[in-house]
Protein backbone atom coordinates (compact mmCIF):
# COMPACT_ATOMS: atom_id res chain seq x y z
CA UNK A 1 0.00 0.00 0.00
CA UNK A 2 2.64 2.22 0.85
CA UNK A 3 4.52 1.76 -2.22
CA UNK A 4 1.43 2.03 -4.51
CA UNK A 5 0.97 5.58 -2.62
CA UNK A 6 3.86 6.53 -3.19
CA UNK A 7 4.00 5.70 -7.10
CA UNK A 8 0.52 7.40 -7.03
CA UNK A 9 1.73 10.82 -5.26
CA UNK A 10 5.33 10.69 -7.66
CA UNK A 11 2.71 10.61 -10.60
CA UNK A 12 0.34 13.22 -9.34
CA UNK A 13 3.59 15.62 -8.60
CA UNK A 14 5.41 14.73 -11.86
CA UNK A 15 1.97 15.99 -13.67
CA UNK A 16 1.04 18.97 -11.49
CA UNK A 17 4.98 20.05 -12.05
CA UNK A 18 4.37 19.45 -16.06
CA UNK A 19 1.40 21.58 -16.13
CA UNK A 20 2.96 24.48 -14.13
CA UNK A 21 5.70 24.03 -16.38
CA UNK A 22 3.71 24.63 -19.74
CA UNK A 23 1.68 27.41 -18.39
CA UNK A 24 1.80 30.36 -20.82
CA UNK A 25 0.85 34.52 -20.70
CA UNK A 26 -2.44 33.91 -21.78
CA UNK A 27 -3.52 30.97 -19.51
CA UNK A 28 -1.63 32.67 -16.40
CA UNK A 29 -3.74 36.17 -17.27
CA UNK A 30 -6.70 34.11 -17.68
CA UNK A 31 -5.62 32.77 -14.29
CA UNK A 32 -5.21 36.63 -13.02
CA UNK A 33 -8.52 37.75 -14.41
CA UNK A 34 -10.83 35.02 -12.55
CA UNK A 35 -9.29 35.60 -9.09
CA UNK A 36 -9.16 39.24 -9.86
CA UNK A 37 -11.30 39.83 -6.97
CA UNK A 38 -8.33 38.99 -4.63
CA UNK A 39 -7.11 42.09 -5.67
CA UNK A 40 -2.76 42.14 -5.59
CA UNK A 41 -2.96 38.86 -3.68
CA UNK A 42 -2.63 36.75 -7.36
CA UNK A 43 -0.06 38.97 -8.54
CA UNK A 44 1.86 38.72 -5.54
CA UNK A 45 1.46 34.94 -4.60
CA UNK A 46 2.29 33.70 -8.10
CA UNK A 47 5.74 35.51 -8.14
CA UNK A 48 6.54 34.57 -4.54
CA UNK A 49 5.81 30.62 -5.42
CA UNK A 50 8.66 30.78 -8.19
CA UNK A 51 11.61 31.62 -5.32
CA UNK A 52 9.73 28.20 -3.58
CA UNK A 53 9.48 26.19 -7.09
CA UNK A 54 12.23 27.97 -9.52
CA UNK A 55 11.35 25.60 -12.38
CA UNK A 56 7.89 28.21 -13.05
CA UNK A 57 8.45 30.59 -15.53
CA UNK A 58 9.12 33.84 -13.50
CA UNK A 59 9.55 36.51 -16.74
CA UNK A 60 5.83 34.93 -17.44
CA UNK A 61 4.48 35.78 -13.93
CA UNK A 62 5.70 39.20 -13.99
CA UNK A 63 4.81 40.61 -17.63
CA UNK A 64 1.77 38.54 -17.10
CA UNK A 65 1.12 40.77 -14.07
CA UNK A 66 2.12 43.63 -15.71
CA UNK A 67 -0.18 43.01 -18.25
CA UNK A 68 -3.17 42.49 -16.08
CA UNK A 69 -2.46 45.13 -13.36
CA UNK A 70 -0.68 47.60 -15.30
CA UNK A 71 3.30 48.54 -15.59
CA UNK A 72 3.68 49.95 -12.19
CA UNK A 73 0.75 47.68 -9.84
CA UNK A 74 2.27 44.91 -11.82
CA UNK A 75 5.88 45.82 -11.24
CA UNK A 76 4.96 46.62 -7.37
CA UNK A 77 2.80 43.00 -7.13
CA UNK A 78 5.98 41.06 -8.83
CA UNK A 79 8.67 42.57 -6.63
CA UNK A 80 6.72 42.18 -3.46
CA UNK A 81 6.15 39.16 -3.91
CA UNK A 82 9.71 38.19 -5.28
CA UNK A 83 11.19 39.60 -2.57
CA UNK A 84 9.44 38.40 -0.12
CA UNK A 85 10.15 34.54 -1.63
CA UNK A 86 13.69 35.83 -1.51
CA UNK A 87 13.75 36.33 2.22
CA UNK A 88 11.78 32.92 3.01
CA UNK A 89 14.55 30.99 1.11
CA UNK A 90 17.17 32.90 2.39
CA UNK A 91 15.66 32.24 6.17
CA UNK A 92 14.81 28.60 5.49
CA UNK A 93 18.43 28.41 4.15
CA UNK A 94 20.07 30.00 6.90
CA UNK A 95 18.16 27.90 9.77
CA UNK A 96 19.22 24.66 7.91
CA UNK A 97 22.64 25.86 6.94
CA UNK A 98 23.39 26.62 10.86
CA UNK A 99 23.72 22.45 10.97
CA UNK A 100 24.56 21.31 7.67
CA UNK A 101 26.17 23.80 6.19
CA UNK A 102 29.66 21.85 6.00
CA UNK A 103 28.03 18.60 5.02
CA UNK A 104 26.25 20.04 2.19
CA UNK A 105 28.56 22.03 0.73
CA UNK A 106 30.98 18.59 0.87
CA UNK A 107 28.91 16.83 -0.77
CA UNK A 108 29.01 20.06 -3.53
CA UNK A 109 32.62 20.64 -4.50
CA UNK A 110 31.39 22.12 -8.40
CA UNK A 111 29.44 24.41 -5.84
CA UNK A 112 32.14 25.18 -3.51
CA UNK A 113 33.58 28.44 -5.99
CA UNK A 114 30.61 29.80 -6.72
CA UNK A 115 29.88 29.93 -2.67
CA UNK A 116 33.03 31.30 -1.68
CA UNK A 117 32.45 34.46 -4.25
CA UNK A 118 28.90 34.56 -2.63
CA UNK A 119 30.38 34.55 0.66
CA UNK A 120 33.20 36.65 0.14
CA UNK A 121 31.87 39.43 -2.19
CA UNK A 122 28.55 39.57 -0.20
CA UNK A 123 26.69 42.57 -2.24
CA UNK A 124 28.26 42.75 -5.61
CA UNK A 125 27.24 39.01 -6.62
CA UNK A 126 23.97 39.12 -5.24
CA UNK A 127 22.71 42.23 -6.66
CA UNK A 128 24.51 41.67 -10.03
CA UNK A 129 22.74 37.90 -10.05
CA UNK A 130 19.51 39.55 -8.82
CA UNK A 131 19.17 41.64 -11.93
CA UNK A 132 19.04 39.23 -14.27
CA UNK A 133 15.45 36.88 -14.86
CA UNK A 134 17.14 34.01 -16.10
CA UNK A 135 20.33 33.92 -13.37
CA UNK A 136 20.18 30.86 -11.03
CA UNK A 137 18.23 32.88 -8.10
CA UNK A 138 17.57 30.20 -5.83
CA UNK A 139 21.06 29.28 -5.46
CA UNK A 140 21.85 32.55 -4.93
CA UNK A 141 19.44 32.90 -1.90
CA UNK A 142 20.39 29.63 -0.41
CA UNK A 143 24.11 30.61 -0.99
CA UNK A 144 23.26 33.52 0.95
CA UNK A 145 21.30 31.73 3.76
CA UNK A 146 24.00 29.40 4.26
CA UNK A 147 27.00 32.17 4.26
CA UNK A 148 27.60 34.24 6.87
CA UNK A 149 26.33 37.54 5.22
CA UNK A 150 23.94 39.55 7.47
CA UNK A 151 20.58 39.82 6.33
CA UNK A 152 20.34 43.53 5.65
CA UNK A 153 23.34 42.73 3.10
CA UNK A 154 21.48 40.54 1.39
CA UNK A 155 18.22 41.97 1.99
CA UNK A 156 19.39 45.45 0.09
CA UNK A 157 21.12 43.66 -2.54
CA UNK A 158 18.47 41.36 -3.23
CA UNK A 159 15.49 44.37 -3.14
CA UNK A 160 17.88 46.63 -5.53
CA UNK A 161 18.88 43.77 -8.11
CA UNK A 162 15.37 42.32 -8.01
CA UNK A 163 13.59 46.14 -8.82
CA UNK A 164 16.19 46.24 -11.70
CA UNK A 165 15.23 42.81 -13.53
CA UNK A 166 11.62 43.27 -12.44
CA UNK A 167 10.76 46.71 -13.59
CA UNK A 168 12.84 46.19 -16.89
CA UNK A 169 10.39 42.90 -18.06
CA UNK A 170 7.37 45.24 -16.70
CA UNK A 171 8.44 48.26 -18.84
CA UNK A 172 9.02 46.14 -21.59
CA UNK A 173 6.74 43.81 -21.51
CA UNK A 174 3.55 45.83 -20.46
CA UNK A 175 2.74 46.92 -23.86
CA UNK A 176 4.39 44.24 -26.13
CA UNK A 177 3.13 45.45 -29.35
CA UNK A 178 4.89 48.98 -28.46
CA UNK A 179 8.51 47.54 -28.52
CA UNK A 180 8.20 47.19 -32.33
CA UNK A 181 7.62 50.87 -32.78
CA UNK A 182 9.62 51.92 -29.58
CA UNK A 183 12.71 50.97 -29.71
CA UNK A 184 13.65 53.24 -27.22
CA UNK A 185 12.56 51.41 -24.88
CA UNK A 186 15.46 48.61 -24.83
CA UNK A 187 17.71 51.69 -24.29
CA UNK A 188 16.16 53.32 -21.95
CA UNK A 189 16.01 50.03 -19.43
CA UNK A 190 19.61 49.74 -20.32
CA UNK A 191 20.30 53.36 -18.85
CA UNK A 192 18.29 52.23 -15.70
CA UNK A 193 20.37 49.34 -15.55
CA UNK A 194 23.90 51.18 -15.32
CA UNK A 195 22.01 53.80 -12.75
CA UNK A 196 21.43 51.04 -10.36
CA UNK A 197 24.68 49.19 -10.68
CA UNK A 198 26.76 52.46 -9.69
CA UNK A 199 24.44 53.20 -6.74
CA UNK A 200 24.74 49.24 -5.94
CA UNK A 201 28.41 49.88 -6.01
CA UNK A 202 28.39 52.84 -3.81
CA UNK A 203 26.24 51.04 -1.26
CA UNK A 204 28.67 47.75 -1.75
CA UNK A 205 31.20 50.23 -0.25
CA UNK A 206 29.14 51.24 2.62
CA UNK A 207 28.06 47.62 3.25
CA UNK A 208 30.70 45.35 2.48
CA UNK A 209 34.18 45.86 4.22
Amino acid sequence: MHLLWTAFASGRWQQWTHELKSLDLDKIQALLDRFSALGPLPGILLPLTESLLPFLPLVVFVVANALSYGMWLGFLYSWIGVCIGSLLVFLLARGIGRRYSERIRARMPKMEKFFSWIETKGFTPIFVLSCFPFSPSALVNIASGMSMIPLHTFMIAAVMGKAVMIFTLSFLGHDLNALVHQPWRLAVAGVILVLLWLLGKKLESRYVG
